[in-house]
């Protein structure tokens, strides 16, 4: 029987390079701790200590208190688990067929990100820090405070102001108008550098005020509005596994079955490092 001969780790691994690539809110977190995942349902603790205390110190009469370590560690949970099936003719003609498996790897991995995507976005927002979302605001009115560009700084400004280092790799995520909108912005794109070359070029969007740009059809709507998202690499945690990918026969028909299961789990673990702003498109 063809199933027999398939080989579930091709597959997997043209799954994983695919559901990588379309990753747009995913590949925003730090991911280490993906290698201990086995099976949903599984939990990774994060290990960090909570604030350490310093006291005035006089040589000679101080007499030192110390201090217990406090533990803030928290807990990842594996608790999303979506598979994929699909039927094929045969899988010893798939095989052979490198185009195809491709494509319906790449269809697979497309409708797993996006699903992925989409959960991910909707739970940044809704834990961001209270204090790290800006007012609301109409943009692509041809300037002042309420145009395309300014608001990403003030993003930046808001997470600096919440103690994110710098060089903390900041990122922010944006519609496609948006991002059209800052392509047409001479802060932006007008400086010669290869950087504004390549963004006038139409390539990865690149940088703007200390911020890794990303675009998403994926992002969250409130009423028209559009949560733009900005944060680091430290604010969450995201970890993933291709559990399975395996063929089999199906009992109904005169065909093969190739199926899969995606699980993953992702946690807030500094809101303070996530800050967004509800933009209308003017």
């Amino acid at each position: 029987m063809s199933v027999d001969n398939f080989k579930p780790q091709i597959w997997t691994a043209k799954l994983l390079e695919n559901l990588e690539h379309d990753h747009v809110y995913a590949k925003l977190g730090n991911r280490d701790y993906e290698g201990e995942i086995k099976a949903k349902g599984d939990s990774v603790r994060i290990n960090s200590i909570g604030p350490i205390t310093v006291s005035a110190y006089t040589p000679n009469s101080t007499s030192i208190s110390w201090q217990e370590l406090q533990d803030a560690s928290q807990v990842l949970v594996i608790d999303n688990d979506y598979y994929f099936a699909f039927y094929i003719e045969s899988v010893d003609k798939a095989q052979s067929n490198i185009e195809l498996m491709n494509e319906a790897m790449r269809r697979a991995s497309w409708s797993l990100a996006e699903t992925c995507d989409d959960l991910i976005a909707a739970y940044l927002h809704a834990n961001t820090s209270a204090a790290n979302i800006l007012t609301a605001v109409t943009v692509g009115t041809g300037g002042g405070d309420d145009d395309a560009y300014e608001t990403i700084v003030d993003l930046d400004v808001k997470l600096t102001e919440s103690d994110v280092p710098r060089n903390a790799k900041r990122w922010v995520v944006v519609p496609p108008w948006y991002e059209g909108l800052l392509r047409k912005d001479p802060r932006f794109v007008s400086f010669g550098t290869d950087k504004n070359r390549t963004n006038l070029r139409g390539e990865p969007i690149g940088d703007a005020s200390g911020f890794t740009v990303y675009i998403s059809n994926n992002m969250p709507t409130s009423g028209g509005a559009y949560y733009v998202q900005a944060g680091y690499p430290g604010a969450f945690s995201f970890a993933e596994q291709i559990l399975d990918t395996e063929a089999l026969r199906i009992q109904t028909a005169f065909r093969d079955g190739v199926r899969g299961q995606h699980v993953y789990g992702y946690k807030v673990t500094r809101p303070q490092g996530l800050a967004y702003v509800l933009a209308t498109a003017a």
